[in-house]
């Protein structure tokens, strides 16, 4: 016991009087400078990657919002033109351009013009005894007092060309088109008028629904002069009018020139005759409707004849990320996605 005590205080003795213990070195300033250039050559092509996987990203998510955009346009319209009783081809629309829906407007550009049937229910009473439609509304379920009836609409769908910033981002450089949609509605008619100059109820008698149509649409239209008495020109250049104010489709439709040779028109519709002379085709410039400007972005081929149409559109995700040198390029078709539709309308004049 005696003698382990002795080793101990002889081992503590002995610490004691050795010399303080060295501390442990820190890293020099080269050490730190060699790391520092080892951490950059290494995290700099990471940090290269990491950015252009998120910019990579960003191209493909651009990419995909347009397609479904141009997709969801060209949907729409497919719907609203399988209504069609009358479409307009290229000279039909010339010769009904002073009464449409922003005339004389050079960056307004009407490509698809057509008529359709609306079916307006429970509007119209079955007979002169039950005094006015508002009657119809007292209860909508009891279908002894009223008929549906039907009601025309002019709709136009344009190629809009401006600078109007909304539309336009990011700002600067051509901005991309847009494609826009005007209707033009006839109201109910009262079936037992007896003034041929006031067919309609009287704004009095009449729900939202039925009341008379906006001075735009011209009472005396007739489907066997489809050129004249289309529209009131009046009503079209009223900025309170309703026909004024159209609804944007789709934006970002390619802005850049891109020529179309030869005679897609007459291909996709069959090569078809002229009613007139049917030994003879139609011109494609008489199925074709496109700007003045060359885009050939938003175009329809219509062979009114057989109440056909077959609508295109070039959507332009480039222009998405930048304003400048997004202009189409055939290498790059991937940022320019195309969706095509061929329609025949259901309905047709007297059905």
């Amino acid at each position: 016991m005696k003698s382990l005590l002795r080793l101990l205080l002889k081992s503590q003795h002995q610490r004691n009087r050795s010399g303080p213990a060295q501390t442990e070195k820190g890293m020099t300033l080269v050490e730190l400078l060699v790391g520092a250039i080892m951490a950059f050559l290494i995290l700099t092509p990471m940090l290269g990657f990491v950015v252009d996987m998120l910019n990579t990203d960003r191209r493909e998510q651009v990419k995909s919002n347009t397609e479904q955009d141009i997709q969801a346009a060209v949907d729409f319209i497919s719907q609203d033109l399988s209504q069609a009783i009358y479409i307009y081809d290229g000279k039909g629309i010339n010769d009904i351009k002073d009464q449409l829906p922003a005339k004389g407007d050079a960056t307004k550009t009407p490509i698809l013009v057509f008529w359709k049937r609306q079916q307006i229910k429970n509007s119209v009473p079955i007979n002169s005894t039950i005094a006015t439609p508002k009657t119809c509304d007292d209860d909508p379920n009891d279908t002894t007092k009223c008929n549906d009836t039907y009601v025309l609409s002019l709709v136009a769908y344009y190629q809009f060309k401006d600078n109007e910033p909304t539309w336009c981002q990011p700002s600067g450089g051509n901005c991309p088109t847009r494609i826009a949609r005007y209707e033009i509605r006839d109201g109910v008619r009262n079936p037992y008028a007896t003034d041929p100059n006031n067919p309609y109820y009287n704004v009095s008698d009449t729900n939202p629904d039925t009341q008379q149509p906006d001075p735009a649409f011209y009472k005396d239209f007739d489907f066997t002069k489809p050129t004249e008495n289309v529209t009131l020109a009046a009503g079209l250049i009223n900025p309170k009018s309703g026909a004024t104010k159209p609804e944007v489709l789709v934006n970002y439709i390619d802005d850049s020139t891109v020529p179309l040779a030869g005679t897609q028109c007459q291909t996709a519709l069959g090569n078809p005759s002229d009613p007139k002379d049917t030994t003879k085709s139609l011109d494609e410039s008489t199925l074709k409707v496109t700007d003045t400007d060359g885009r050939n972005s938003f175009y329809a081929c219509v062979d009114t004849a057989r109440n056909v149409a077959r609508v295109t559109i070039r959507g332009n995700s480039l222009r998405r990320l930048q304003p400048n040198n997004a202009n189409y390029d055939a290498n790059k078709s991937a940022y320019f996605p195309t969706a095509s539709v061929q329609v025949q309308g259901l309905g047709a004049v007297g059905k």
